[in-house]
C-alpha cells in the first residue's frame, strides 16, 4: 500500500501534479510558508511535506523559510498570530483546524491559504464550496463525508461486543461537537451509551480517572490535532486502565494503540505539498478543488490486542489494512 492514495477531488480530476522543473526556477528566490497551529511546538512539520517541497526543488534553510506559529492551546491567540503571518508577506499560509482556518480567512482575503482538517469548510464558511473554493482559500480534508466518528465506533463494537458503556475523549472545543453528534447517532443506532469526557488543560490523567471511575467497557478518542500530538500519553493511560481504544489515524496504531480507521497522515501532508507548490507557482487558490480522501485505511495493534486479551475477530482481520504484531 503507498502512502499516496487515491483521492476524490470535488469537481473533476486535477492530476497528481508530479515533480515540476519550474518549481524552482526563481533562482535566488526565497518562499515562505507560515504554519499555523492551535497545539503547541511539539507537532513539528511533517516529514512528507518537508520531502515533497524538497522534490519539487524547495529546501528549508536555503530557499524555503516556515513560519511556524503555535497558540498552545489558547484559541483567543489566533487572529494575532494569523496577522503576524500575514505581516511577514508569507507566500502561503497552512492552516491546521477550523479555528485556525477561520483565523487566517479573517486576516487575510489575498495570501493563499491551505486549510487542512477534519472539519465542514462550506458550514464554516470558509470556502464557498468545495469545486470551486473561491476567494483565497482551498485545502485538504481528512474525511469525506462527515468525521469517520461514527464508523471508528461501529469498528470498535466489532472488537469489543460487549461493550455495552463506552466513553469517548473529547476537546472543549465548539468545532468538536460534530464529532459528538456523529457518534451520539452512531451510538443510539448500536444501542450501546455513550458519555462524553472533555480533557480539560491538558489533563489526560484526570480524564482517565473519569472514565475508569465509571466503569466505560471502550474508548472513542476523538479526532483532534491535540489527542494526536498527545498520543503517547492517551495510548499509555489506555493501557494502564485496560481500555479498548480507538484511533483516528494508522500513525497512532503503530505507537501502540488497539485500532484506528482514517486515511494516511503521511499522504495527506503530501498532497499538501503538492499544493503549497502549486502555489509558489502562481496558481490562484480558487482554481484548486479543496480534496477529499476516497480510501481510508483499518489499522489494528496486535501487540495491543493481546495485552487487553482480545481475539480479533476473523471479520475484523480480513478487512485490515495494515496488522502491527
Amino acid at each position: 500500500m503507498t502512502d499516496r492514495r487515491d483521492f476524490l477531488i470535488a469537481a473533476g480530476a486535477i492530476g497528481f501534479m508530479g515533480p515540476s522543473p519550474g518549481a524552482a526556477q526563481s533562482a535566488g528566490r526565497n518562499y515562505r510558508l507560515g504554519v499555523l497551529r492551535a497545539t503547541g511546538p511539539g507537532h513539528e512539520t511533517s516529514p512528507a511535506l518537508l520531502g515533497t517541497l524538497r522534490e519539487r526543488g524547495y529546501i528549508e534553510g536555503r530557499n524555503l523559510i516556515i513560519e511556524r506559529r503555535f497558540a498552545n492551546g489558547q484559541l483567543d491567540r489566533l487572529p494575532g498570530l494569523a496577522r503576524e503571518l500575514v505581516e511577514l508577506r508569507v507566500d502561503a499560509i497552512l492552516c491546521v483546524g477550523p479555528a485556525t482556518a477561520r483565523a487566517a480567512r479573517e486576516a487575510t482575503s489575498t495570501i493563499p491559504i491551505i486549510m487542512f482538517g477534519n472539519f465542514d469548510p462550506v458550514a464554516l464558511g470558509v470556502v464557498a464550496n468545495l469545486a470551486r473554493p473561491e476567494a483565497n482559500v482551498t485545502g485538504i480534508l481528512i474525511s469525506a463525508d462527515g468525521t469517520l466518528a461514527a464508523k471508528r465506533l461501529e469498528f470498535l463494537r466489532e472488537l469489543v461486543p460487549r461493550a455495552a458503556r463506552i466513553g469517548m475523549l473529547a476537546t472543549g472545543d465548539p468545532d468538536f461537537r460534530p464529532q459528538v453528534r456523529e457518534t451520539q447517532k452512531a451510538a443510539a443506532a448500536l444501542k450501546v451509551e455513550l458519555e462524553v469526557v472533555e480533557v480539560r488543560g491538558g489533563d489526560y490523567s484526570g480524564a482517565f480517572a473519569t472514565i475508569s471511575g465509571r466503569r466505560h467497557d471502550a474508548l472513542v478518542v476523538g479526532a483532534s490535532s491535540f489527542f494526536m500530538l498527545d498520543r503517547k500519553a492517551i495510548i499509555a493511560l489506555a493501557a494502564k486502565h485496560r481500555l479498548p481504544a480507538v484511533y483516528e489515524w494508522p500513525e497512532q496504531v503503530r505507537d501502540g494503540g488497539l485500532i484506528a480507521y482514517g486515511t494516511s497522515l503521511d499522504a495527506l501532508n503530501a498532497r499538501i505539498g503538492v499544493y503549497a507548490d502549486q502555489l509558489f507557482r502562481g496558481k490562484k487558490p480558487a482554481d484548486l478543488p479543496v480534496e477529499q480522501p476516497t480510501k481510508f485505511e483499518l489499522a489494528i495493534n496486535l501487540k495491543t490486542a493481546k495485552a487487553l486479551g482480545l481475539k480479533i475477530p476473523q471479520s475484523v482481520l480480513l478487512r485490515a489494512d495494515r496488522l502491527i504484531e
